[in-house]
């Protein structure tokens, strides 16, 4: 049998769905390499690639859970903050109504004394007009009054002691007069 006999009648034998063991060793043999190459290399390579970006998304999402804290925790602070500033300014508001209140009266108590004090000198000013019009016009009324009595008697009154005494009885009549008169009304 010759070379070619056995190679005809190997391949008459063959199976179409069974590979050539040769070709089976080969590719057995490359696929393990190929495998190696992918677990000794490649593999840990992608498992460090996939373990960076997990951190860094991790690390992101803790970031951001963290900034999100922060931000609640000063919006809390702000918010603590203004309701304490509007305490504050209402408190403000009410010192100033009482303060403005406390000057209102006051100057309202100083108008009323200034008041009363210019009244007051106002009574005063008048008294001593009225006292000084009184004695103007006794001293007028005395000067007259003795003139006319002096023409009526027909004698001279140019004692002024006299003059006194009698423009006295006279006005202090009138007064009684004038007295009377404002009883009886």
């Amino acid at each position: 049998m010759s070379l070619a006999t056995i190679v005809a009648a190997s391949e008459a034998n063959k199976n179409p769905l069974l590979p050539d063991m040769a070709e089976m060793t080969i590719g057995i043999f490359s696929f393990l390499v190929v495998l190696f190459f992918l677990g000794k290399v490649l593999l840990p390579r992608i498992e460090k690639t996939l373990a960076e970006r997990t951190d860094l998304i991790e690390g992101g999402l803790k970031r951001a859970d963290d900034a999100q804290a922060e931000a609640a925790s000063t919006l809390e602070q702000y918010r603590a903050q203004l309701a304490e500033a509007r305490h504050e300014a209402a408190r403000l508001r009410e010192e100033a109504r009482e303060q403005g209140a406390q000057i209102l009266a006051e100057m309202r108590e100083q108008a009323q004394a200034e008041a009363r004090r210019l009244v007051e000198a106002a009574h005063v000013q008048i008294e001593a007009e009225r006292l000084q019009a009184v004695a103007q016009l006794r001293a007028e009324v005395g000067s007259i009054s003795v003139e006319l009595a002096g023409r009526v008697v027909g004698e001279s009154l140019e004692d002024e002691a006299r003059q006194r005494r009698i423009v006295d009885r006279f006005l202090e009549e009138l007064e009684q007069r004038s007295a009377a008169e404002q009883v009886t009304s």
